[in-house]
């Protein structure tokens, strides 16, 4: 359940977040919406897969911590074994909103807040408001996140176009036998098809280098090797569970 609300100094004046990580605080995600700005990073740790919206149609990126809904298994009771968390998590509970511009122009972006978030408090966590009302440094932080996200979102606009001009996208499944023999299946998700990237030239070659595209590319097929972090993970958390 959701209630966005926008956020503001006064409502909101003893609002406080809870950043730590559990799945009471919604951090059981087996997979989350990433960009291609957010590769170098995400590559780190995560396959990045690619989705196709089934009402849109349009694809979208996907940093994967699981094979089940739900299953995060970078997450533990001391909380997210990684470095780095993806920004979409990050951003919690808040959200980018739009507002009406009185001169008629484009809308305003301003920040809204999930107040029904498990995350919301007034007594433990990062404060949002200084005393007098300004914006803590939690606050610019968490408002850089949203902007990079609104600007993420373009730039995979763009990024799933040019794979798409280049005929770059290929489908795959992927099965994996656990050491306790049960079978996990993975279907529905795309990747870079490889042999035709590899094959560019020319024209196409430079202009997928010079917006990115290509180097976008090649980090998300390197991050399909984070695979076997999965396994090893889920392999652990079986042992564990016995």
């Amino acid at each position: 359940m959701s209630s966005h609300v926008i956020l503001n100094n006064v409502t909101h004046k003893d609002l406080k977040i809870n950043t730590q990580r559990s799945a009471s605080l919604g951090d059981a995600v087996a997979s989350v919406l990433t960009f291609p700005f957010e590769f170098r990073n995400i590559l780190s740790h995560y396959p990045i897969c690619f989705k196709k919206d089934e009402q849109s149609g349009e694809f979208y990126a996907a940093a994967l911590m699981g094979f089940e809904e739900k299953e995060n298994l970078f997450l533990t009771e001391s909380g997210w074994q990684a470095s780095y968390i993806p920004l979409v998590i990050e951003r919690e509970p808040f959200l980018i909103g739009f507002q009406a511009s009185e001169q008629g122009g484009e809308p305003g972006r301003i920040i809204h807040v999930n107040m029904e978030s498990p995350r919301i408090s007034t007594t433990q966590g990062e404060t949002v408001f200084l005393p007098m009302g300004g914006n803590t440094p939690y606050l610019e932080r968490i408002g850089a996140i949203l902007e990079a996200i609104y600007q993420g979102q373009k730039g995979s606009k763009l990024f799933f176009e040019e794979l798409i001009k280049h005929d770059l996208l290929e489908a795959f499944e992927l099965s994996v036998t656990l050491n306790d023999g049960s079978e996990n299946k993975l279907v529905g998700f795309y990747t870079v098809h490889e042999e035709r990237l590899e094959n560019l030239a020319g024209a196409a070659l430079e202009a997928l280098s010079r917006s990115g595209t290509l180097q976008h590319a090649y980090m998300a097929l390197a991050s399909l090797s984070n695979f076997s972090v999965l396994i090893h993970r889920k392999n652990r958390r079986l042992a564990a569970a016995k």
